[in-house]
């Protein structure tokens, strides 16, 4: 992994949440982020409220559920700063008709094309500048819901975090050799505006012993700070006040 300001780092769904969270520690630490999302004015706030801290921050507007732009936003990254160092895969969605019942066959796919196929658009974008430098960090965010299966999340976002999980210990089975690691960080309840996407939303007395998006961007932060010959392979991570224990 290079070092100082030439450490570029890619961070989908970097406008809100975790996404954010992790460039704001990643900024913090001198790298250079690139945040990406569909809504350009989120992505502006997001960026500013990196640089008025002092971090290096750009916006870049894309869908990940789309293969073509995602690989096109990969390529002008590694074209405007010559490298690809980081790779966070924070770009996710739930719905709030959930059940079998009511889950549509659109809600299904949009959940599948964001958090599954949005992740491999992304790790295939990179792959070429990872391959080319012989190092690399991808970081997905999956989900306590990619490793213990519950009702609450629903079918499809159950689904879609555990192929996550599974895709990225393939990778390591595959790129290692190339010199590149993944992570998936598996995460429990995170008081982040899905939340409000919930068919019941959280008191905020729940929201404040969730773990916070910060606890993530630590996390990520602490990932991607590795020295090149360790690959942190997976993170279980959760609340003390854990309401899936209940």
């Amino acid at each position: 992994m290079s070092t100082g300001a030439s450490r570029i780092a890619w961070v989908t769904g970097g406008g809100t949440g975790i996404g954010l969270a992790g460039a704001q520690a990643l900024a913090a630490e001198g790298w250079t982020v690139v945040l990406s999302g569909r809504r350009e004015d989120t992505l502006a706030e997001a960026c500013a409220s990196i640089t008025a801290r002092g971090g290096r921050a750009e916006a870049l507007v894309v869908d990940v559920a789309h293969a073509a732009a995602t690989a096109g936003a990969a390529a002008s990254i590694a074209a405007r700063h010559g490298r690809i160092d980081l790779l966070v895969n924070a770009a996710g969605i739930n719905v709030p008709k959930r059940s079998w019942s009511d889950c549509t066959a659109a809600d299904w796919d949009r959940v599948i094309d964001i958090n599954l196929k949005g992740v491999v658009n992304a790790m295939r974008g990179v792959l070429p500048a990872m391959r080319a430098a012989h190092g690399g960090t991808i970081i997905n965010v999956a989900s306590w819901a990619g490793r213990f299966v519950s009702t609450m999340p629903g079918a499809a976002y159950t689904a879609s975090k555990t192929a996550v999980a599974a895709l990225t210990h393939e990778f390591n089975i595959e790129e290692f050799r190339h010199g590149l690691r993944a992570c998936c960080l598996l995460p429990a309840e995170v008081a982040t505006p899905i939340m409000a996407q919930r068919p019941v939303p959280p008191s905020p007395e729940d929201l404040a012993r969730m773990l916070q998006p910060e606890d993530l961007g630590r996390t990520i932060a602490f990932v991607a700070g590795m020295p090149p010959h360790v690959c942190v392979n997976e993170i279980l991570i959760s609340p003390t006040w854990n309401r899936t224990f209940l």
